[in-house]
């Protein structure tokens, strides 16, 4: 069976359009099924970000878990990672995450966790998909055996803690000034107080969420806020957190921005200095920067590829015995603390090399020089575009040209009916020419 409502990053759309309180409610139930193991009291957390339809989305999915006999702890606004945390540390059956990341308010989703705190594998969301669409009236629990829900008010404060350990013991940022964007998201409170607990002076922005302003001109995915807030009060460094806080993204002192690919690198050197590199190497993926391969390269580290989408990142991780990964866009992996992307985590371990270093944050988080790279994406309305022999000539004319002088890559989009056509090389007259072309021959074929 195919799987129809699971997508690379859980179940995601439109609020009360795709996310609708019926499929909340059955979401709950089926998941709640598949990971009844045993005879004991099973349970679930559930965290959200702070979008509007996440109050509607959690009672629904509460009425699921409690209708087959699972408790439920509810976690409140809090990241995703710290869900992913806690469903393990808590000694939870399953964790969900109520989150659409870093899409606008209006869309929702729902991020499954198992209780080792990892995403669930392919086969298991098959298995709770095949169970939504039938009838799970036979299987819903006796009426002495319903769950029970509950608030939890400590998780805050767990998951500060937790972050703080990440860190060595006497660790300290005084002196640093620092500006974080919450995004309007999920880490609007933990952040701020756990930089500050470390010794920062702390300014925050996009710490004032409303229900709709979640990732609205603020966040990763709009950092040109920070870039001009880190600018006026001349601080060290800015931090940009998504709307479920599992990616981050930085501006140095100067207001200019340092991506996933850079970060990658810092921690990469700062891993391979203090041996804990687990491998000669980290894992990213097609998208990744062609300058962080053979960055890693000049010191002697490995950069293995996976396909885009931070799930393929972690897999390839744990298949292979890496301790860190990530994406361009943010997400960062350090598998030695987390089961996911954490933009805090990743964000304290880029301040420690800072601290480490006493060099400005524009020296430290510039670890190489980015190859020029170029990315466009051709939307179409049917049929399969990259399929056309006109497509695949211009490929092959495009691949002859760059030849080892850079990378094309041209893939269809997960989530919408778009061709994404990326080239990067030393020549950019030469990736501006290739991407050109094979963009027209797939406007053409889309037409």
């Amino acid at each position: 069976m195919a799987r129809t409502l699971f997508g690379t990053d859980g179940i995601r759309g439109r609020a009360n359009g795709i996310i609708t309180p019926e499929l909340a409610l059955r979401v709950g139930m089926a998941a709640g099924l598949v990971f009844q193991r045993g005879d004991h009291r099973h349970r679930v957390v559930i965290g959200k970000d702070t979008r509007l339809s996440g109050y509607m989305i959690e009672n629904a999915l509460v009425a699921g878990f409690t209708a087959v006999g699972m408790d439920v702890l509810l976690l409140g606004p809090m990241p995703t990672p710290a869900v992913a945390m806690l469903t393990h540390s808590m000694r939870a059956d399953l964790g969900v995450m109520i989150s659409a990341s870093h899409n606008p308010y209006d869309d929702n989703g729902i991020k499954l966790f198992g209780p080792d705190g990892y995403k669930l594998s392919d086969e298991l969301e098959t298995r709770i998909e095949a169970l939504i669409s039938g009838d799970m009236g036979s299987m819903l629990a006796q009426p002495a055996d319903m769950g029970r829900a509950k608030r939890i008010e400590s998780v805050h404060a767990r998951y500060i803690e937790f972050a703080k350990r990440t860190l060595p013991r006497n660790q300290s940022f005084d002196g640093l000034r620092v500006v974080v964007d919450c995004a309007n998201g999920a880490a609007y409170r933990v952040a701020p107080e756990a930089l500050w607990e470390l010794g920062c002076e702390v300014i925050t922005i996009g710490d004032q969420p409303d229900g709709f302003n979640i990732n609205r001109d603020v966040g990763s995915t709009a950092p040109e806020a920070l870039a001009a807030k880190v600018r006026e009060v001349r601080a060290d460094i800015g931090i940009a957190l998504d709307g479920d806080a599992d990616r981050v993204l930085i501006v140095d002192e100067k207001g200019r921005l340092v991506d996933g690919d850079q970060l990658m690198a810092v921690v990469a050197e700062s891993f391979h200095e203090d041996g804990r590199l687990s491998r000669n190497g980290i894992v990213a993926t097609v998208m990744s920067n062609l300058g962080l391969e053979r960055h890693l390269a000049d010191l002697g580290l490995t950069l293995a590829r996976t396909p885009v989408g931070d799930r393929y990142v972690l897999e390839h991780m744990r298949a292979h015995g890496f301790n860190v990964g990530g994406e361009q866009s943010g997400h960062i992996i350090l598998s030695d603390y987390s089961t996911t992307g954490d933009g805090l985590v990743a964000a304290l371990q880029v301040l420690a090399m800072v601290q480490r270093r006493q060099r400005p944050v524009s020296e430290v988080c510039h670890r190489f020089e980015p190859l020029p790279q170029i990315l466009r994406n051709v939307r179409y309305k049917s049929g399969r575009p990259l399929e056309n022999d006109g497509v695949l000539k211009a490929i092959a004319a495009a691949e002859l040209k760059l030849n080892s002088h850079g990378r094309l890559l041209i893939r269809p989009s997960g989530t919408e009916p778009v061709i994404r056509v990326m080239a990067e090389g030393d020549n950019r007259d030469l990736v501006e020419a290739v991407v050109n072309d094979v963009v027209e021959a797939v406007g053409l074929a889309a037409a």
